[in-house]
């Protein structure tokens, strides 16, 4: 009987990219001391997470999205992250996970990475967008070419403020599909993987990630933090708002061309989300293309807007949002010879408020003075 198990838990090790590499080193011991449950404390009521020091200044979360070293590179690459720990969570809790044990799928802990932050740099609404940017919700049990229990995919907080952060921008996430699998807990429990997984990427930087390069790229780069411009309720949104704003940003309504507030606009300036003040374009990239349409040639910042299928009226085109708002703005279309940079943004005027160059610092955006030409 110890021979078939000892068999079947070798295949699964085969069978997952993240072992593939996980195993090159055959001298490293992957096995957890039992004496380590003699030291577990407890933080908040009820999670334990024997390893976390908290620092003053310095808050957690943690996020399990597939492999834990593609998501703990992105977490890695994000300014005002200062420690990101591959490690299992929520697992049985009579079992103290070494990587043998939870590849096998049958523990219930999933590959989780401990993210601490800076909230004065970086906010929490930024990390749980930027771990929605590169994960499917919308798979269970898998994530990339990893399939298993391990791989479902997770966000598990340890505080009431950071449950209502997690659960608000969860919301605005949720919108944008049909299915959503994700599981949105309170950490329970927290282990470390053994060392050969902290870091994975950076000892191996041609090691296998199930996240593209480009799309850690752009979360890098990341200009506007989405946590000051949170979307407001939607009966505030309805009284502040007027009915053709409203239904262009909350319906994907459109509005008609040549017959729009900034389509012909040529004022320096800004460009943000009526709904939430988001930044989205600069004045700089804004051209005439035409068609009657606010057009730009790209945004200031990758990171706002959200890009997803639209198949209405009887055409194929990309439809979108703002990061923040989950606003309809309009639609973007490819390989467009007016366009400087080939790719055109056709925005709704309705979805847009403008903001004077002369204003941008007094409304808070002087950090983007520099984006305008």
């Amino acid at each position: 009987m110890k021979k078939i198990l000892v068999t079947l838990v070798l295949v699964a090790l085969v069978a997952t990219a993240c072992n593939l590499a996980g195993n090159t080193d055959p001298t490293i011991s992957t096995q957890q001391d039992d004496s380590q449950m003699e030291v577990i404390k407890p933080m908040g009521e009820a999670a334990i997470d024997n390893t976390y020091n908290k620092q003053e200044g310095v808050e957690v979360i943690y996020f399990a999205g597939g492999c834990f070293w593609g998501i703990e590179k992105l977490m890695q690459s994000i300014p005002g992250v200062v420690a990101a720990t591959s490690g299992y969570a929520n697992g049985q809790s009579d079992i103290v996970p070494s990587y043998e044990q939870v590849v096998t799928g049958d523990t219930g802990y999933r590959e989780t990475v401990r993210v601490e932050y800076k909230p004065d740099q970086v906010s929490l609404d930024a990390l749980i967008f930027a771990y929605y940017h590169v994960i499917d919700p919308t798979t269970a049990n898998a994530q990339g070419n990893d399939v298993g229990t391990q791989y479902q995919t997770g966000i598990y907080y340890t505080s009431d403020d950071a449950k209502s952060t997690v659960e608000r921008v969860t919301a605005i996430v949720k919108e944008r599909y049909v299915d959503f699998v994700v599981e949105i807990e309170p950490l329970e429990r927290f282990y470390d993987a053994e060392e050969y997984h902290q870091d994975y990427l950076v000892k191996n930087p041609m090691g296998y990630c199930h996240i593209p390069g480009d799309e850690i790229s752009t979360v890098t780069n990341i200009i506007v933090d989405p946590g000051n411009y949170q979307r407001p309720s939607d009966e505030t949104l309805q009284a502040t708002l007027t009915s053709l704003q409203y239904n262009v940003t909350q319906n994907a309504s459109t509005e008609p061309p040549f017959q729009n507030e900034y389509w012909d606009n040529h004022a320096r300036g800004l460009y943000v989300d009526v709904a939430t003040g988001e930044p989205l374009f600069s004045s700089s990239d804004k051209f005439d293309s035409g068609t009657g349409w606010p057009s730009f040639s790209k945004g200031i910042d990758e990171n706002t807007f959200v890009y997803i299928v639209d198949e209405s009226l009887g055409m194929t085109r990309t439809e979108v949002r703002s990061r923040a708002g989950n606003s309809h703005l309009g639609h973007i279309f490819y390989n467009e010879g007016l366009s400087p940079t080939g790719t055109r943004y056709c925005i709704n005027s309705a979805a847009l408020r403008f903001v004077p160059y002369e204003e941008m610092e007094a409304e808070g955006y002087g950090y983007l003075l520099d984006y305008i030409d």
